[in-house]
């Protein structure tokens, strides 16, 4: 019998040449418009796509050519030569006032460029530089004329590659501002930098109140996807419009909030069928409504939208869709005073750290042969997924040497129609927890096809919730045939798999000693670390904004795991060691 833990793993690729795909989650895959995060003062329009576009490189003679990247196509990139000074350029075709640029990276990206403008090829001048560079989608302001638009790339994030994006877009009209010469540490909208207000004056409204809609879908591939789950505080439920009747214009939203409200705030959190055009709205009656938003440029993602207003009932009002599909909110929060609110449940505070309390420590101390302690640890045993060739045992692959380490090892040998078996271990049903730093020091295994990893998955798994809906924090995960390398990456509906959100560091080679691997993780984002070196920040106002709902803020338990083979590592070969072993020293989280 395979243990329900085992089906969690999904394909990985390395986040430096992942093709990422942006799924509608109706069920069906739609590549949509990079989505830009700043809310122009009048209107702007894209002048770069389809426009003549040079590079200093392309990675491939045929592939990744920069054409590739102003086509308004978000699964085709521009890819470089793998070295550190590098450029890009679009020919506008003729002197264009510039307001601003919009980069949608791959996981190659730049930590260090300058935004150059030219009206002759030649001479440039500077229009914005930074050396603190983030990835993922940014939008610059800029200020300034110009025919021909140039990026001048010099530091990149990932040393082994070059710089790739999907999309460079050039945009006109609107207002333009003078650009800082480095950017914010979130992209530069009306977003605030703090989650909404949830004490004060204000509070949320809209919790558990009824709602309705336009149409719910309630299908094999949304289900359900009812208008209840907008309001929910569940960033992992959420709303969509019925594929049968309601991917038309318009479409709406309603909530209940059960008495007359003085409305502050109103948070959308999009998924890529958005409204691109779309009216908040107030009544007192849910028949007659007055507009007290209104936009016809919205990018998706999540919308913070500071408008003022009375009633009892608060509703969106969508008039122009962003794609073919229709209208979806994974949440719908109001914000203000009045109504008659439901407090949800309360979250745990924020550590401060350095944490030094201590919640959960295994030292595996054990005589030789001892088999984790089973009041901490679930020992999992069945076939992998992913490609995986292992068959996980409850046997002697994972148990103590006697030297203060737990064994994982893989060995060649026949089970249950496998021809290599591994362990893996974990915490579900024994120890939980939500916020805090965990952290482990592993020895991991060098040779083709190793996979380790040091991971943990939302407790509601366990209960029936599927994956990546759960949520997936990988702390760390390393690729036997390169060793030098520690992966980092979240797992969530909007991102996961190969569009996992996530980095890599290059350094040491792992295998030759223990390492520290961790994770400090608050309401705030997560951060991971090797050694005490900054791996990843995965800041949460940057991912809601570019990436798509925050789903972490509820309680994970922590997994352990030597893979065999798989996609991402490949199989093993005719050098591959048997047996090896992921050594682990201790784990401990510390609240």
């Amino acid at each position: 019998m395979t243990s329900p833990v085992l089906e969690t793993r999904r394909r990985r690729l390395s986040p430096a040449r992942a093709l990422a795909l942006t799924a509608s989650l109706a069920g069906l895959l739609a590549l949509y418009f990079v989505a830009t995060t700043t809310h122009a003062d009048a209107a702007e329009v894209v002048v770069s796509q389809g426009k003549p576009a040079t590079a200093s490189s392309t990675e491939t003679a045929n592939g990744y050519q920069p054409s590739e990247a102003v086509d308004g196509n978000n699964g085709t990139r521009w890819a470089s030569a793998w070295s550190a000074t590098q450029w890009f350029q679009v020919d506008l075709g003729t002197p264009t006032a510039v307001s601003r640029i919009a980069i949608n990276w791959e996981g190659a990206y730049a930590t260090a460029f300058q935004i150059q403008f030219s009206s002759n090829g030649t001479s440039y001048s500077q229009a914005y530089a930074t050396t603190t560079g983030a990835g993922g989608q940014q939008s610059i302001p800029v200020s300034g004329t110009a025919r021909y638009v140039r990026i001048n790339l010099t530091s990149r994030a990932l040393a082994n590659y070059g710089y790739s994006f999907w999309e460079f877009q050039v945009f006109g009209g609107g207002t333009t501002t003078t650009p800082p010469t480095t950017p914010p540490t979130t992209p530069p909208t009306t977003q605030p930098t703090t989650p909404p207000p949830t004490s004060g004056t204000a509070k949320l409204l809209s919790y558990n109140k009824p709602a309705h809609a336009s149409s719910e879908q309630n299908d094999a591939n949304c289900n359900p996807c009812t208008a209840d789950k907008a309001f929910d505080n569940d960033p992992a439920s959420r709303w969509a419009t019925s594929a049968t009747t309601g991917w038309v214009d318009p479409g709406w939203i309603y909530v209940d909030l059960g008495a007359t409200a003085q409305i502050s705030q109103v948070v959308l959190q999009w998924d890529p069928a958005y409204g691109k055009a779309y009216q908040i709205q107030v009544s007192a009656d849910a028949a007659n409504w007055t507009t007290i938003y209104s936009t016809t440029t919205s990018d998706g993602f999540k919308d913070v939208i500071n408008a003022t207003g009375s009633g009892r009932y608060v509703r969106m009002y969508g008039t122009a869709r962003s794609g073919p599909y229709g209208y979806s909110l994974w949440e719908f929060s109001v914000y203000g005073t009045g109504g008659n609110p439901t407090a949800p449940p309360a979250q745990p505070a924020d550590p401060t750290f350095p944490a030094t309390r201590m919640v959960f420590d295994d030292e595996f101390n054990g005589g030789s042969g001892t088999k984790p302690d089973s009041s901490k640890w679930t020992q999992d045993f069945g076939g992998g997924q992913n490609g995986e060739q292992e068959y996980y045992t409850n046997g002697d692959n994972t148990i103590m040497n006697g030297n203060g380490q737990l064994a994982i090892t893989a060995k060649k040998e026949s089970s249950n129609g496998h021809d290599y078996t591994s362990g893996r271990i974990n915490t579900g049903g024994h120890f939980t927890f939500q916020y805090g730093r965990v952290e482990s020091r592993i020895k991991v295994p060098k040779g083709q096809g190793f996979w380790p990893a040091f991971w943990m998955m939302g407790a509601d798994f366990l209960t029936g919730r599927p994956w990546p809906y759960n949520g997936e924090v990988d702390i760390m995960e390393i690729l036997g045939k390169d060793t030098t390398t520690t992966y980092s990456t979240l797992h969530a509906p909007m991102y996961n798999g190969g569009n996992g959100y996530g980095q890599s560091l290059k350094t040491v080679d792992l295998s030759a000693d223990f390492h520290t691997y961790a994770a400090e993780w608050d309401s705030k984002g997560i951060r991971f670390y090797l050694d005490n070196q900054l791996v990843l920040n995965a800041d949460r106002n940057t991912v809601e904004n570019t990436r798509g709902a925050w789903i972490y803020d509820h309680p994970f338990y922590i997994i352990l795991n030597l893979a065999v083979g798989g996609d991402w590592p490949g199989a093993v070969d005719a050098t591959t060691p048997f047996p090896s072993q992921m050594l682990v020293d201790y784990v401990r989280v510390y609240q």
